[in-house]
C-alpha cells in the first residue's frame, strides 16, 4: 500500500494552488468582519449560513496537512527526526512573523512596547501563540495584533498526536486508525451538545475548535492511508459534490460533511487534475504560509489607517502587499530551514512532508 499511494505526492500535483487558493480565501473570509464585525456580508455564509470561506479554507488546509504529514511520518527516519523536520518548518517564520508584529505592527497600531513582557513574549513563542502587545489596534472589532496565528498551535498539536498515533502502530494497523477516527467522530458530535462554537479566544472555545481542527486533519491522514483504495475519477468528484451541497446547509453536518466529501475533492483536484501553471510554479517556491501570516496584521492596519475603506479594497491591498513578503518569507526565512543537515548535500526537500500550517477562520 505504502509504495502504490506514496507515488501520489512524488509526482506533479496541484497542491501548490491549493495552498494559495485557501490562504487568499482566508484573506476574503477575513475582510468584511475585521472592518466592523459584521460577518453576515461574507460570501459562503450568504450562501450557507454555516461554514464561512475561511473556515473551508481552514479546513482544506488541515486536510493537505493530515495527508501531507502522514506521508512524512512514514517516511521518518526516527521519532525525533520527524519533530525536528515540523520545529524547522513550522517555527522560524513564525518567530520571525511575530517579531516584525511586534517590533513594526504594534507602534503602528498604538501598541504600547513599553508594557509588554518579554518573559511573556518568549514563552508565546515558544507555545507557538499569538503576539499580544498591550492597546495593539485596540479600536477595531478585532484588536488582536495577529490573529491569523491561532490555528498554529493546534497544527503543531495535530503533529505530536500523529506521532503518538504513529507509535501505536495504527498508521500500519489501519483497524485502529479507523478506531481513532469514530472516537474523534464522537467528540465532534459531542462539541456540539457541550461546547461552543467557534470561539477560540477562551479556553472552551479553544477545546472545540481544537477537536474541529484534529478530526479534519485526521480525515486527511485517513485519505494517505487508504489511498490504495480510492480511485480518483471526475465521475467521483461529481457525486461527492452533489452529496456535499446540500449538507453544507446544516450546521452540525456540514463540517465533517466537508472534511470527507470536500477532502475527496480536494485530492481529486490534487491528483486527478493536469497540474496547473501556478502549481508547477510553486513546487519547488511555496509563499502560501507567509502570505497568510502577514495578510491579518496588513489589513488590520489598513481598517485602522483609513476610515471607510471598504472590505474588498482591504482584501486587494492587503494581498498585494502579503505575496511579496510570502515570497520574501520563503527565500529568506523557510527555505534555508528546510535545507538537509550537513552530510546530505544541502538539497531542499520538499512535496510530501512539508506541508504548511492551516490558515485561520474567525468565529463561527
Amino acid at each position: 500500500m505504502a509504495e502504490a499511494a506514496g507515488g501520489q505526492e512524488r509526482r506533479a500535483n496541484n497542491f501548490g494552488s491549493l495552498r494559495l487558493l485557501f490562504a487568499v480565501l482566508v484573506i476574503l473570509a477575513h475582510a468584511p468582519e475585521l472592518v466592523d464585525g459584521d460577518r453576515s456580508r461574507e460570501l459562503l455564509t450568504q450562501v450557507f449560513g454555516t461554514l464561512s470561506l475561511g473556515e473551508v479554507a481552514v479546513d482544506g488546509f488541515f486536510l493537505v496537512s493530515g495527508y501531507l504529514i502522514t506521508a512524512s511520518y512514514r517516511a521518518k527516519r526516527s521519532f525525533g527526526d520527524f519533530v525536528l523536520r515540523r520545529v524547522r518548518r513550522i517555527y522560524p517564520a513564525f518567530v520571525v512573523a511575530s517579531l516584525l508584529c511586534i517590533a513594526v505592527v504594534a507602534p503602528l497600531s498604538g501598541g504600547d512596547l513599553a508594557a509588554a513582557s518579554p518573559l511573556q513574549t518568549l514563552l508565546r513563542l515558544s507555545l507557538l501563540l499569538m503576539p499580544v502587545v498591550p492597546g495593539a489596534f485596540a479600536e477595531l472589532p478585532y484588536p488582536l495584533l495577529n490573529g491569523s496565528m491561532w490555528t498554529i498551535p493546534c497544527e503543531f498539536g495535530c503533529y505530536l498526536l500523529l506521532g503518538l498515533v504513529g507509535t501505536a502502530r495504527a498508521l500500519q494497523r489501519r483497524g485502529r486508525y479507523l478506531a481513532l477516527m469514530a472516537g474523534l467522530g464522537t467528540l465532534l458530535a459531542l462539541r456540539w451538545l457541550y461546547l461552543p462554537i467557534g470561539h477560540p479566544g477562551d479556553a472552551l472555545g479553544s477545546l472545540s475548535e481544537m477537536i474541529r481542527l484534529t478530526f479534519v486533519f485526521a480525515c486527511g491522514g485517513a485519505f494517505r492511508l487508504f489511498a490504495d483504495r480510492i480511485a480518483y475519477t471526475g465521475r467521483g468528484a461529481a457525486v461527492a459534490a452533489l452529496l456535499l451541497l446540500p449538507l453544507m446547509f446544516s450546521r452540525p453536518l456540514a463540517e465533517p460533511a466537508f472534511a470527507i466529501l470536500g477532502g475527496y475533492l480536494i485530492f481529486w483536484f490534487a491528483f486527478a487534475v493536469r497540474p496547473n501553471a501556478l502549481s508547477r510554479a510553486t513546487a519547488q517556491v511555496d509563499p502560501s504560509y507567509g502570505l497568510y501570516l502577514y495578510a491579518w496584521p496588513l489589513q488590520n492596519l489598513l481598517i485602522a489607517r483609513i476610515p471607510g475603506i471598504s472590505p474588498w479594497t482591504v482584501a486587494g491591498l492587503a494581498l498585494a502587499a502579503a505575496i511579496p513578503l510570502g515570497i520574501l518569507s520563503w527565500y529568506l526565512v523557510e527555505r534555508p530551514m528546510l535545507r538537509d543537515r550537513p552530510g546530505s548535500g544541502g538539497a531542499i526537500r520538499l512535496g510530501a512532508g512539508e506541508a504548511v500550517p492551516a490558515a485561520p477562520a474567525l468565529g463561527r
